[in-house]
């Protein structure tokens, strides 16, 4: 039998965690039992120049508004290629491309057509949520990231429990794994007798006010201890302002955001992910790969990573008491430390290698394209 088509949706192909969990899926996807193609609004970005270099073909559908005459060109484009490349699966992976690509796929007559949904309700654009349900009820299923979320669609949108599956994030293991055991630091930190930090998207669901904060609580319980925050976003400027108030000038650090996650993270000796709302992480399981000891908050998929007193710990979201309690664990006990950053390495490196996360999609696909040609 001759691989089968099948089109991965989203809407931009640079940085973000879905962007980047849907190109490890179509570089990683058995080519002898399918030919991945992608369609997206915008077509740019690094993620877009690494699927063309491995040969994978991009369908760029510009559109700005859903009631536009782009969009209905997008629709008469996609239904067109689709067509053209006998698609047998589509898979939309972001809420944008639910809300345009399952409806566009459906009346394309696609066999099969997946929606996913990577993070709770609260996090979409409320005019996006409506449609977001209404577009899942209309796929033939949901893929989800992690089982919090699984039991999110369960309570929370009452779908049936046999329409939605685990398939966790996957990231290459040959990038993101240990670095050199003398962690390098950077000028700034040269001194640093330990260095915690956190590398994300700064959007205010991250929380990383409570890091701060937290920081505060613990900068003197041992010698040498720094903070560094890395990453981009609407609330950078408002965390720098709150670092000052917190008197940590000097011992806090902040750098945009880097393509390279994976050595900065080798900087790094504790991980922190304080977010308020989360599905399943791809910057903590990042961190977790590169031998960070990793402390994160109890929601979401949280727990899912880091098993407290195993791989990680966990603290109450928003406590910055709480948070300054395992720090402080963390940072007076080497032994406890090492050990949580080892195993927590060790889990992830087993089990969310990109291979394994391609493996669990393409049993998803092969259970929706083999009900439909039997006619289940």
């Amino acid at each position: 039998m001759p691989p089968r088509g099948v089109i991965l949706m989203t809407r931009t192909l640079g940085h973000g965690g879905t962007e980047r969990q849907l190109t490890e899926v179509a570089l990683s996807l058995n080519r002898e039992l399918f030919t991945p193609h992608i369609a997206c609004v915008e077509g740019h970005g690094f993620r877009a120049d690494e699927l063309r270099a491995n040969g994978v073909s991009i369908l760029e559908l510009p559109f700005s508004s859903f009631a536009s005459l782009k969009c209905i060109a997008a629709i008469a484009r996609l239904r067109q290629y689709l067509r053209r490349h006998k698609i047998g699966l589509v898979h939309t992976f972001d809420t944008t491309m639910n809300v345009f690509g399952v409806p566009a796929a459906k009346l394309a007559g696609v066999p099969v057509v997946l929606s996913s949904q990577r993070c709770f309700e609260n996090v979409i654009w409320p005019p996006h949520r409506r449609p977001t349900r209404i577009a899942h009820r209309l796929a033939d299923g949901v893929v989800v990231n992690c089982q919090a979320l699984e039991q999110h669609l369960l309570r929370d949108y009452s779908l049936p429990g046999r329409k939605i599956h685990i398939c966790r994030n996957g990231l290459d293991t040959s990038v993101f794994a240990p670095g050199p055991a003398a962690r390098p630091r950077p000028d700034r930190l040269r001194d640093a007798g330990l260095v915690i930090g956190s590398v994300c998207v700064l959007r205010p669901e991250k929380d990383l006010a409570t890091l701060l904060e937290a920081f505060a609580l613990v900068r003197d319980v041992r010698p040498g201890l720094m903070l560094r925050i890395v990453g981009s976003g609407p609330v950078r400027e408002a965390l720098e302002t709150r670092a000052m108030e917190l008197g940590l000038k000097g011992v806090c650090h902040f750098y945009p955001a880097s393509e390279d996650v994976a050595s900065w993270l080798h900087t790094i000796d504790v991980f922190v992910l304080p977010s308020l709302s989360e599905a399943f992480s791809n910057s903590l399981m990042e961190a977790m790969a590169c031998e960070c000891c990793a402390i994160a908050s109890n929601v979401g998929g949280n727990p899912e990573l880091v098993r407290h007193g195993e791989t990680g710990l966990l603290f109450e979201p928003g406590n910055s008491s709480d948070l300054a309690d395992q720090l402080r664990a963390i940072a007076l006990d080497d032994i406890l430390r090492n050990r949580l950053a080892r195993t927590g390495s060790e889990w992830v490196s087993t089990h969310l290698s990109r291979e394994v996360a391609a493996r669990r999609m393409e049993e998803i696909y092969l259970d929706h394209m083999g009900a439909r040609a039997e006619g289940r």
